[in-house]
């Protein structure tokens, strides 16, 4: 959902603000508030598994606006919801014990894909080294106060208080996206003292009332704004990152972009692998091979947007699943050029299905547009994918994939880039 880290980083703030929280806990909130579904990728794969085939992005999405944990009393909106994802290539009768199956393994579902959630972004935040305080909050986003969420179910004052303004922000961000701001304040006091801690809806309607809550935050607002008011609230200690925290970053970015889907597990590390073996037979300086490491670890961020069901199908995509998929290259570019040190980094991530002759996508560049450290990833990444399982076949020998690469030689495949890997392989 577009901005929707922005605005909840907004709503919780202001939340955390009135609460009277301290700068410490502030900034430990600021970054769970962003960050808070930096772990979603990880259990894409086994929901669409769930879901037989589904499309994951929409349950994922609709499911914030169900109260699942009341499995004996569904809602019609829960049933159409699943009518519409579940078993999409299955008749009525397959559909219909598809559904049943998931309404009584619903606990257990639900506890795993919300612990591989969680577990995955806590990992990631300490990682970056953002502390255990912010990894705990996004841990435990969706524990319930009530002590009926996940993954621990945790209760009441057991749950971080920043877990609890992560929890209470997504909801209104969520509801007032979807269903407008009233209805999002009404279940909000519908569930508090079960989902929601008291005091925090008591807070919130406070701020409601004043009519402060929802400044810059609103549905619909342009996101430069929402932008650049969530950037004003960051943390005062904040520092000029050092190369080693760059690069720090774009490594546990690239895990969440391969954790998608077992298929991709380590494509991009892989692909990363393979162009710094290129570059450094070339002779790149040191600032060109670091910038080719970082576009290589990100050049798929976009592919978080594609779902499994087509990144995890066992056959050949339609038309309408090649639209989606050639797509995910111009995403990366659109979210990497939002960092204006990184435009260079961009472009050149960007572009690695384009092809010498113009053959490729999004743009249909040729030779003349492509640099040299954007013809590096596209060589590399066209190796990883060959060489790497997939849905349809298995990985395929280093012969194999030197000799199909061959065919690709001069005029999609740069040669040199193609005969530097060559000559770098054992």
């Amino acid at each position: 959902m577009p901005g929707h880290a922005l605005r909840s980083c907004l709503l919780g703030m202001r939340l955390g603000k009135e609460l009277g929280l301290s700068a410490a806990q502030r900034s430990d909130l600021y970054y769970a508030l962003l960050l808070k579904d930096v772990g979603c990728s990880s259990n894409a794969g086994r929901l669409c598994q769930i879901i037989g085939g589904g499309d994951e992005r929409r349950v994922k999405a609709g499911v914030k606006l169900e109260d699942w944990t009341r499995p004996n009393r569904p809602k019609f909106s829960t049933l159409r919801l699943l009518w519409s994802t579940v078993l999409p290539q299955a008749g009525p009768l397959g559909r219909t014990a598809g559904i049943v199956r998931i309404g009584l393994s619903q606990h257990r579902n639900n506890e795993e894909m919300i612990t591989l959630r969680c577990d995955r972004g806590a990992h990631i935040l300490r990682k970056l080294g953002l502390g255990d305080a912010a990894a705990e909050a996004v841990r435990g986003l969706d524990e319930h106060w009530d002590g009926s969420g996940y993954p621990e179910r945790r209760g009441g004052a057991a749950i971080p208080v920043e877990a609890c303004i992560l929890a209470v922000a997504q909801h209104l961000d969520v509801f007032s996206t979807e269903c407008g701001v009233e209805k999002a304040m009404t279940v909000l006091r519908e569930r508090s003292g079960r989902w929601f801690d008291p005091e925090l809806v008591r807070v919130a309607e406070a701020l409601h009332n004043r009519r402060t809550l929802w400044t810059s935050a609103l549905p619909g607002t342009p996101e430069s704004i929402v932008r650049r008011e969530a950037i004003g609230l960051a943390p005062e200690t904040v520092n000029q990152l050092e190369a080693a925290d760059i690069d720090l970053l774009c490594e546990a970015f690239a895990d969440v972009v391969d954790a998608k889907s077992s298929f991709t597990f380590r494509h991009s590390l892989g692909v990363t692998d393979a162009a710094n073996l290129i570059a450094g037979k070339l002779g790149l300086k040191p600032e060109r091979a670091k910038l080719v490491q970082r576009a290589a670890l990100l050049h798929d961020l976009g592919k978080l947007r594609v779902p499994n069901s087509i990144l995890d199908k066992p056959g050949r995509l339609d038309e309408d699943e090649w639209r989606v998929v050639r797509e995910h290259p111009r995403l990366t570019r659109e979210i990497l050029s939002r960092i204006r040190s990184f435009d260079e980094l961009a472009a050149i991530a960007g572009a690695h299905h384009e092809r010498l002759d113009g053959s490729g996508y999004p743009d249909g560049l040729n030779a003349a547009s492509l640099p040299l450290e954007a013809r590096i990833i596209a060589v590399a990444d066209v190796y990883g994918a060959l060489a790497e399982d997939r849905p349809y076949r298995q990985k395929m020998s280093v012969d194999e994939v030197i000799a199909i690469m061959a065919r690709e030689v001069p005029f999609k495949l740069d040669p040199d880039c193609y005969q530097a890997l060559v000559n770098s392989l054992p």
